[in-house]
């Protein structure tokens, strides 16, 4: 079981559609890419694992006959709205012990509020946003797990998210297959560097924005 599950994955990774062309691995296409969705969406440690490539490969997939489309734009959008909801429970959880408390105590109760008010009119936005970077995809919910008391709002970010998200990259991973082969690959390496691009250029201008704020502290005299 463990031996085909990571074959499957590598040959996603890789797009090896020799392997996942096979009748045979139609049945561990669908487990794999759902549960590395769940997993991904919901455990701060599974942040390093390809979702976007997953997901666009899968609308591919959809659109050679390999896998129906109907079916994994299912299984994706319960995959990834449920692992969004377990780190939201994460959160919830993490609320609770006195190390985690005595951190959010320490934030001025204006910014606090500023963050509060942020989550719930963007809440739906930032969600969106975050499906594209990672770390920032399992993480948001878990500080959204701290911050917000209703779950019914937290639930209707997550799903609206979820379906907006896995159609999106979906539909890209469908259209590709109207594309030249070798425009194909291109877009499909460019589509999967792109959200570390992005995570990269966050951790950049934060480290930028420390060192600016170090420069400006006025010397004792």
């Amino acid at each position: 079981m463990f031996e085909s599950f990571m074959a499957i994955f590598s040959a996603l990774w890789h797009q090896n559609f020799s392997i996942l062309e096979n009748p045979e691995s139609i049945a561990m296409i669908y487990f794999c890419v759902t549960f590395v969705i769940f997993l991904e969406s919901a455990l701060l440690p599974a942040a390093p694992l390809p979702c976007d490539s997953i997901v666009i490969l899968a609308g591919t997939l959809g659109a050679m006959g390999i896998i129906d489309f109907k079916t994994i734009v299912l299984l994706l959008t319960l995959a990834a709205a449920i692992g969004s909801w377990v780190a939201y429970m994460q959160g919830r959880w993490l609320k609770h012990l006195p190390k985690v408390q005595s951190w959010v105590n320490l934030v001025p109760v204006q910014r606090m509020k500023t963050v509060d008010n942020l989550l719930f009119r963007h809440g739906l936005i930032a969600l969106f946003i975050a499906r594209f970077i990672p770390v920032v995809r399992s993480l948001l919910p878990l500080m959204m797990g701290i911050r917000i008391k209703n779950q019914v709002h937290f639930f209707r970010f997550a799903w609206l998210s979820a379906i907006a998200w896995v159609l999106l990259l979906t539909g890209i991973g469908y259209s590709l297959t109207f594309l030249p082969e070798k425009v194909a690959r291109i877009t499909t390496v460019a589509l999967m560097l792109a959200p570390f691009a992005t995570l990269g250029l966050g951790i950049m201008t934060l480290i930028i924005s420390c060192f600016l704020k170090k420069g400006k502290k006025p010397s004792s005299i």
